[in-house]
Formats: structure tokens, sequence, C-alpha cells
């Protein structure tokens, strides 16, 4: 693509060396304007981290996702087990978005909205430049030998970075049991909030290991959606793009020297100083790229200063590099799009006919009907309730078929918050009043006096025997 002057760049990822070994990468901060975006955004993003545990939709949580009592909230909206088919669905038509994200727009979610990328570079690379000083400075300290400065640089960096990783670890698990629960445990007696306090310490030191030690490896190598993004890009995907074709050949500028047989990029390098998993962007594609646009931010400055248009580096497919097509609607994002579209409309229905009881009525099953005294005929039934709320609710129940009367078991009992219920009801009619050996008959439930559902059941009775 290029006239690199290392063509096997492939061969192995930009933060290692031909060897394997690690490379600690040292990438510069550049604020451009495509920076003071991706700041906004994060402000946005940390501000809705760290406060949505304490906010709360009609009572409920923004979010909460404690699988241990198993009680879920998404956006105020209480979940039950029963609820599973919700979350399928949800998952497929989120893989199914991200698909069609990154066929159009590439991998330009871990640049701008994925919590590693935010966290990592919005909030422990700057208390690491605040700390240790820009990126030049911070590669000679760790070059120089251990000295009272280096200790305590390091040291007031690990306890910044430690406690940012411990309130990360509170807000999580705020999210997981709440922070009512949280603070219980935190305030509480310390025995009985140990437990909590080592699952903090668990998660922080995983936090710690993830943005202090792990970084961009996360990105390249343990992150799944990395490796499938190989499969999902194509020409016509929208991707940050180096434009070989006005930046080739590349050359310094020089006084003196003929310029007119060079292409735009001035070999300064800057795009690779800046980038956080260290390749090239003039190599072309690579899964390693992020799309975090601090490449097109840093060539923007450089282009400003040389007097040359903006866009060297931008977002772009390859095919309008190449040939100047433009964004085009290919059979498969127009497939995707239709399936997305498709589930999301299902799941938009399921949510709202979805209520906060459900409610099943079935025969017991193995009988048909009693002859009780008085020539009454009764049949008898299970009523199942769930009741997938954090409030306890009241149920009745009423028969709407006339000639019936219903009979419930503990009927005053009330329908307990986060919980299920079953109840044995019967159906009760005079014997010279029943017609046949079946007969439809309707039940309506209802919670808290409102009608919840009508159900349509059969009632047996004796046959009629005519001489």
């Amino acid at each position: 693509m290029s006239n690199t002057k290392e063509d096997n760049f492939r061969e192995h990822l930009g933060n290692q060396t031909k060897e394997g070994k690690r490379v600690w990468l040292y990438p510069k901060i550049i604020k451009g304007k495509l920076y003071k975006y991706r700041t906004y955004l994060s402000w946005f993003y940390l501000a809705f981290f760290f406060l949505g545990p304490f906010i709360k939709i009609n009572g409920y949580p923004l979010l909460l996702l404690n699988v241990i009592d198993r009680q879920f909230v998404i956006f105020g909206q209480p979940f039950w087990p029963q609820d599973f088919h919700f979350l399928v669905l949800l998952m497929i038509t989120a893989i199914v978005f991200i698909v069609l994200f990154t066929v159009i727009y590439g991998r330009v979610f871990c640049g701008w909205v994925c919590p590693q990328t935010i966290f990592l570079e919005m909030v422990f690379r700057k208390i690491e430049n605040v700390i240790e000083g820009n990126s030049i400075k911070q590669k000679k300290l760790d070059a120089t030998p251990w000295n009272r400065e280096k200790i305590t640089k390091k040291t007031l960096k690990f306890i910044a970075f430690f406690g940012v990783s411990f309130l990360i670890a509170n807000t999580f698990l705020a999210y997981i049991i709440g922070w009512e629960n949280l603070w219980e445990k935190i305030s509480g007696p310390f025995l009985e909030g140990l437990p909590a306090l080592i699952g903090l310490l668990i998660f922080t030191t995983v936090f710690y290991l993830v943005f202090a030690k792990l970084r961009e490896l996360v990105c390249i190598m343990i992150c799944p959606y990395g490796r499938l993004q190989g499969v999902m890009l194509d020409p016509n995907s929208m991707v940050v793009a180096y434009d070989d074709e006005r930046g080739e050949p590349r050359g310094k500028i020089r006084k003196n020297e003929n310029q007119e047989n060079k292409g735009d990029c001035v070999d300064c390098n800057l795009c690779v100083d800046v980038c956080p998993t260290g390749i090239d962007i003039r190599h072309g594609t690579q899964l390693e790229c992020v799309n975090c646009t601090a490449c097109m931010d840093a060539c923007d400055s450089v282009m400003d200063k040389i007097k040359k248009p903006k866009g060297l580096i931008r977002i772009d497919s390859i095919n309008n590099i190449r040939n100047g097509t433009g964004f085009n609607f290919t059979p498969r994002i127009i497939s995707y799009t239709v399936v997305m579209v498709i589930l999301m409309g299902v799941f938009s229905y399921l949510l709202a006919s979805r209520t906060d009881v459900e409610a099943h009525v079935l025969r017991i099953p193995g009988q048909t009907y009693f002859e009780e005294p008085n020539d009454i005929v009764s049949n008898m039934y299970n009523l199942e309730m769930v009741n997938k709320s954090f409030d306890d609710k009241r149920f009745s129940m009423v028969a709407l078929t006339p000639g019936f009367t219903l009979v419930v078991a503990d009927s005053n009992a009330a329908l307990s918050a986060n919980s299920e219920m079953k109840r044995v009801f019967m159906l009760k009619k005079d014997k010279s009043d029943v017609q046949g050996y079946k007969q439809a008959v309707e039940v309506q439930v209802f919670i808290d006096n409102a009608p919840l559902k009508t159900f349509k059941t059969t009632f047996f009775g004796p046959i009629k025997i005519t001489k």
C-alpha cells in the first residue's frame, strides 16, 4: 500500500519487537478537534457511570443486575428470570447492531464509547501525565535508575490508580447489589462487611492491572471484538484510513529540494507517536486500530503547519480513496439493517406488551369434575402468578361466564414482591344448569383491582343420559 521501510508489518504487533517482546507504549496526547469531542463524550459517559446507581425511575434503579437475589432492572423496568427471552432477544439484536455498525463505521465504538478506552485515555492516562509528565518525560523516567524522584512519582501514581480503581469497583458493585445494600455493608460491622470488602479489593486489583499494566493488550489480544473486525470489515467500511494516493511518496521537507514529486506526507511519524496501540496507520487498515482518531488530529495539525489540506488521514472507505466511489449501501449492509429492524420491532412489541405480573390458569392434570352436596358440580384449577416488580400486590378473580361461582383458596394473601405464587381455585355450577359434558368458561384475574388478563378454560360436567 505504501513505500514503507517495513513491508512485513503484519508479521508482528505494533507493540512488540520482531522477537515477540512487548514494547511499552508512551503515546502522546494530541489535543485537536476530535480529541475535544471525545473529551466531551467521556465527561457525559463518566457522569452517567458514576451517578447511574443513584438515579431512579418510578422508584426503581436505572440499572440493577443482582444475579444473587435474581433482581434485574434495566432503565427503570424490573425484569425476572421468566423474562430471559427478553435478554436473549436483546443480545441477538445487540450482536446484529454491532456487526452492522462495524460493517459501516469500523471499530469506532472502541475508540469513542468502549469503557476500556474511556477510562484509559480520559482518566488514567491524564493522571499519569499530571504525575510523570508527557510521553517523553515518562519514557525518560522509566529508563532512569530508582531514585527519590522516581520512587515518589511511581508511588503517587500507584496510589492514584488504585484509588480510582477502587472507586470504579464500588460503582460496579453498586450496579449489582444496589447502592443502598453496598452502603449498608460498608457502614455496618467490619466482620459482616468483610466479604464485600474482599470482593471490592479483588475487583479493584483487576481494574488496576487492566489500566496500569495490560492497557492496549486488552484491545489487541483479549477483546474478541477486535478479532471479529477482520471478518466484518470490507473495502466499503468507513474506517480511519491514510490516503496513500495523496500522501505517497512520502518524504521530509528540505530546503532547496523539489517537492513536486513528493506526496503530502512529510514522514514526521507523529501519527505513530500518538497511537495508543502503537501501529502505523500508513500501513493500511489493521486489527489493532481502535479508530480513536488521534492520528487524524495529529496529521491535521501538521497539515496546518505546512499549508496543506487537512484529511490526509480521515474517516473514509478504501474504495472511496482508491476509486472515489463514495459510500454505498451494499447488499450485506441492507440485509443486516432489515434483520436488525425486525429484531428491534419484535423486542419493542414484547417490551410494550409486558406486564409486571404474569398469570397462567391451568386445569389440574388427571381430574375432570367433582359432584358436591346440593347438586353442585365443581372443577379444580391451578392459578400460577409471578410478580416481577419489587412491590407487593393484591390479586382477585371472578368468573365472567354467567351461572358459575369461583372460589379461590386464601384470596386475601398478598402476591409478594419479586416472587411467584400458586393458588388452587374452583369453579362451581348447579348440576341442573350444566350444559353437556364440556363447556367453555372465562375467568378474569385482577391485580390491585385492575384487570390483568382474561383466561378461557373448560368446565367438565357429568354426561346426561336421555331415555
